[in-house]
């Protein structure tokens, strides 16, 4: 299969991501959202909705046209899959396909009904893919030229260690914030009530963090939250939201409190689930220095020229996760 056919397979599927109100989508959906409590059915049709986007066949030509995939050398390529939102390692399936690549893969047990169910929609755009893609459960026997593995940093330490003599892309956490100048219409925060409360905030694109000027109006935040308002139905959300309460009133730690969010002021990057840490800055020339000499701990920085409001679940086919080019490293093993 030549590059112009690997686009129009990936693109075909973006159609049928597109239109996914077929009974086999609907099916799958309520099974996964049963099997993985956090994969509620409103966000993995969301999760469908923005792979259909990323799959325009022009938005491939344009991204591969980068590269000259054409003399990029076959291999088996491991990819060690997170599972911390639907279809999360979709994407490295995606560069090493399009490379030409054979694709061996690892599911989390969090994300494997989805991740098969795409790999299934592939197989029946073209049949040859069979030979190209092994779904496997224990790594230990399986031979490959290079991985990808993503999960956390604790996790991360051991593929570094476990994988040291392979060609390799090893991910860990990262966090994305954003930076408020006090200007923003209420527009703008109703968007970024979506980078945050997206997937419930469980992936590295949500914002986890608000740096916000003095004397800015936190009140501001919970109206443009209001639309994310029925999270608190969820049972897991709540009890998050509950347990994180509890200990920081126990704590006698000052929080903001609107029902189903807590805003707490804090330094960390990471806040919990059910919670969004904010930071008062007094200069913004500062506070972007910071950014620069840590830069390894964002993986997203919204303030509407880095990325847009509400666009953080809605990356583009080149915004790389840890900024690593994916293509790059595939086209050198």
């Amino acid at each position: 299969m030549n590059l112009n056919k690997r686009i129009q397979l990936f693109s075909s599927l973006g159609d049928l991501l597109k239109n996914n109100s077929s009974e086999d989508f609907l099916n799958t959906i309520e099974k996964a959202s049963q099997l993985n409590p956090w994969f509620t059915q409103n966000f993995i049709k969301k999760s469908f909705f923005a792979l259909s986007i990323l799959l325009d066949e022009q938005k491939l030509k344009t991204w591969v046209s980068k590269y000259e995939i054409e003399k990029i050398e076959k291999k088996d390529v491991l990819i060690i899959m997170a599972g911390n939102i639907p279809m999360v390692g979709f994407h490295d399936l995606l560069c090493v396909l399009i490379c030409g690549h054979n694709a061996i893969l690892k599911f989390s047990s969090k994300d494997s009904l989805l991740m098969k169910f795409i790999i299934d929609l592939l197989i029946s755009l073209d049949s040859s893919l069979i030979n190209r893609i092994k779904i496997v459960d224990d790594i230990v026997k399986c031979k490959f030229d290079a991985i990808i593995a993503t999960g956390s940093d604790n996790s991360s330490n051991y593929f570094n260690y476990y994988f040291q003599d392979y060609k390799s892309i090893i991910r860990k956490n990262r966090r994305s914030i954003a930076i408020l100048n006090g200007y923003e219409t209420d527009e703008h925060l109703k968007l970024l009530s979506k980078d945050i409360f997206m997937y419930f905030g469980l992936g590295c694109r949500n914002v986890s963090k608000l740096y916000v000027p003095i004397n800015f109006d936190i009140d501001r935040l919970f109206k443009a939250f209001y639309s994310f308002k029925d999270l608190i139905n969820h049972t897991k959300y709540a009890n998050n939201y509950d347990y994180n309460k509890t200990v920081y009133l126990m704590n006698s730690e000052k929080i903001i409190d609107n029902g189903f969010v807590l805003l707490k002021e804090d330094i960390s990057i990471q806040s919990p689930v059910a919670t969004l840490f904010y930071e008062y800055y007094k200069d913004k020339n500062d506070l972007y220095n910071y950014i620069e000499e840590n830069r390894f701990l964002f993986q997203c920085i919204v303030d509407g020229e880095e990325v847009d409001y509400g666009q953080t679940q809605f990356p583009g086919l080149d915004d790389y996760s840890d900024k690593k080019d994916t293509i790059e490293f595939l086209s050198n093993i």
